[in-house]
């Protein structure tokens, strides 16, 4: 069983995204999830009611932050695999989450703002560790929203890799990925022969490796 926190102090760096295809990934694995959803635009309670996919049995909004830890360690006591989709504008959430994650995961996009802003979030779950007096969280790097036909894309997995944390696969920007949304569904659901689908299955199999050690 653990907990996986995303987490980031920017918006639009793909964290609800990578939050419900991870799910949808691990369930595939034969893993039962919870998706909390803290963030106070609920995206992901959104997304989860837009159809009936497995994100519609999956996802439970937290209205009230200050429930988080206590509510992910409940949700771990019954599921296998629980995600945390955190805010960008509100770090006691994330940092909430980083004190009751056992893996947190950082996605970061190609821009220089997206760099700077990741800065913020590492310090926030080194903080966290250091509370715990722990080696937890475990910190990963995710490269998001890539489109490698771009020199700051290309570049992005070294410039990550510089900041002194192992870097995951990286999750590229594809229309798919929208359109599943659209439809109340993962990509493994909607277009489970798609690119984008096993670039989701690669973050997830690496995220898998991490946790059984």
């Amino acid at each position: 069983m653990a907990i996986i926190a995303v987490a980031g102090r920017k918006g639009g760096v793909g964290k609800s995204t990578i939050v419900g295809n991870l799910a949808a990934e691990f369930a595939a694995m034969g893993r039962s999830v919870t998706v909390l959803d803290a963030d106070p635009q609920h995206s992901m309670v959104a997304w989860a009611e837009q159809g009936d996919g497995m994100l519609s049995r999956s996802v439970e909004k937290v209205a009230v932050p200050s429930t988080l830890r206590a509510r992910a360690r409940k949700a771990d006591e019954d599921t296998d695999i629980v995600l945390i989709d955190t805010p960008p504008g509100m770090p006691e959430v994330a940092y909430q989450a980083a004190l009751a994650a056992d893996l947190m995961l950082l996605p970061c996009g190609p821009s220089p703002l997206d760099l700077f802003a990741l800065k913020e979030a590492l310090s926030l779950a080194l903080k966290a560790r250091a509370e715990r007096r722990s080696k937890k969280p475990r910190i990963r790097f995710v490269p998001s929203k890539v489109l490698m036909s771009t020199n700051l894309s290309r570049g992005l997995a070294s410039s990550l890799s510089g900041m002194g944390k192992k870097v995951l696969p990286a999750i590229g920007q594809r229309v798919v990925v929208a359109e599943a949304v659209s439809q109340g569904l993962t990509v493994a659901e909607y277009a489970p022969d798609s690119p984008a689908r096993a670039e989701f299955s690669a973050l997830a199999k690496a995220v898998d490796k991490i946790l059984r050690k």
